[in-house]
């Protein structure tokens, strides 16, 4: 690679380029990986941009870059790199962590996105291999801009594809993830669920309790439970009736409402990836019910283009996932997304032609009461101004709370208010 002081005194011109380049630049700041957006435009030999939300300058001569940037504190970060195609490869100078007016070198590389051309259109994805952590780690399958729609699918928690087959380790494996122009930290996604079809005759769920759920009596006598139960699905009808049902249950049949159990998006810089059997503010393995056809899903973006994994899909779950497994089953997923301006969220929101919620996730279901019912405060007050005195009278003439599920490693309680009970109150500006 030509030296720093080599390039700025090349004087050969080189060719413009046609569009702006988007890249996810990664900098390896003693073994952790740091992403950014990375926005590039060349004339001739001079370089112009933004790194996340600062601006870039620089130069180029043929494969060889030199270009900075300063964020608002008047720190500077300055980048040599070589292009290979759609790579970047190079060192970073970095402000020292600790010690003032002191640097760090950093190893860097970048992989430039191709960001489709044109108005929004309805793209199909279809998954060969799947995810079992919510993580900035895996490659991204799709670059998604907003207002585009996309046709996937999803597995089931066991791994088990619509035709039967087992393609991926049990779970909750995830599709995905998606890369979503222009979303960058801070920023809120929001994903829509347009659409949710079985794509298979039969669901699995279990017989018994979540140990959560069960008093020491109840416990005692439900020892020999938590044995596979078949399903089948009728597609056409949108039923579900045992397979082989006992006795009492002959005639039980109930109608399906497909739903994701898992959505989620990449964690922050200095968190490790999560299972897919986690939760948080990034969402993650909520089992929420609603989270169906026509519910749209709001979570905070942590790194750039969000990267957003579904899956865990169920044909039906009663709140709570009392029985461990819900009716587990593969869908035929179709979404698209908005990104919305930076807002803090406190946990993830859910919004239904007639509700709003907000989901709490804790580690007893005491505390996920008390996250949700911040989570609903702060909502109220961004939306529409309210002070929480003015807020804890909406929540206590029309609170609802619902157990979200009790079988995940977190418990999760949602919050919702209907909206005509809001339907009067004014709006607050938007920023």
């Amino acid at each position: 690679m030509r030296s720093l002081a080599a390039v700025l005194l090349l004087l050969s011109a080189a060719p413009a380029w046609a569009e702006p380049q988007t890249w996810v630049l990664s900098v390896d700041r003693w073994g952790n990986a740091e992403r950014s957006t990375l926005v590039l435009e060349g004339e001739g030999q001079t370089l112009s941009g933004r790194l996340n939300a600062m601006t870039v300058e620089g130069r180029r001569e043929g494969d060889a870059l030199v270009f900075s940037a300063v964020d608002a504190d008047g720190a500077r970060y300055r980048f040599e790199a070589a292009q290979a195609g759609d790579r970047l490869a190079g060192w970073a100078d970095y402000p020292d962590t600790n010690i003032a007016d002191a640097r760090a070198k950093h190893a860097f590389t970048a992989q430039r996105l191709e960001i489709p051309a044109g108005p929004p259109q309805r793209r199909v994805y279809d998954p060969d291999s799947f995810s079992n952590a919510f993580t900035a780690e895996r490659p991204p399958v799709m670059v998604v801009r907003p207002g585009d729609v996309i046709a996937t699918r999803t597995i089931d928690s066991g791994g088990v594809d619509e035709h039967g087959r087992t393609v991926a380790l049990y779970g909750n494996p995830q599709t995905g993830p998606f890369f979503i122009a222009g979303a960058n930290p801070g920023d809120v996604l929001a994903i829509h669920i347009r659409k949710l079809a079985l794509n298979r005759d039969y669901a699995d769920s279990l017989d018994g309790f979540a140990s959560s759920a069960m008093s020491l009596r109840l416990a005692a006598r439900a020892a020999d439970l938590g044995q596979r139960v078949r399903w089948r699905l009728d597609r056409v009808a949108g039923t579900a009736r045992l397979e082989n049902p006992p006795a009492a249950l002959k005639d039980y049949v109930v109608p399906v409402r497909p739903m994701l159990g898992g959505v989620g998006v990449a964690p922050d810089f200095g968190f490790a990836p999560f299972s897919t059997g986690d939760t948080g503010r990034f969402g993650g393995n909520m089992d929420f019910n609603q989270v169906g056809q026509g519910a749209t899903l709001y979570l905070p973006v942590y790194q750039p283009g969000a990267l957003l994994f579904l899956g865990d899909g169920h044909a039906l779950q009663g709140d709570g996932e009392t029985t461990q497994w819900a009716l587990e089953t593969s869908l035929d997923v179709e979404f698209s997304v908005e990104v919305l301006p930076s807002r803090p969220l406190a946990g993830p929101r859910v919004e239904t032609a007639d509700a709003v919620t907000v989901i709490g996730q804790a580690g007893s279901l005491d505390e996920a009461v008390r996250a949700a019912t911040g989570a609903m405060v702060q909502w109220l007050e961004q939306d529409y101004g309210l002070s929480v005195s003015e807020a804890s009278l909406i929540l206590g003439t029309a609170a609802q709370y619902r157990v979200v599920t009790l079988a995940g490693r977190n418990a999760g309680m949602a919050l919702s208010l209907d909206k005509a009970r809001l339907s009067h109150l004014p709006r607050k500006p938007k920023a």
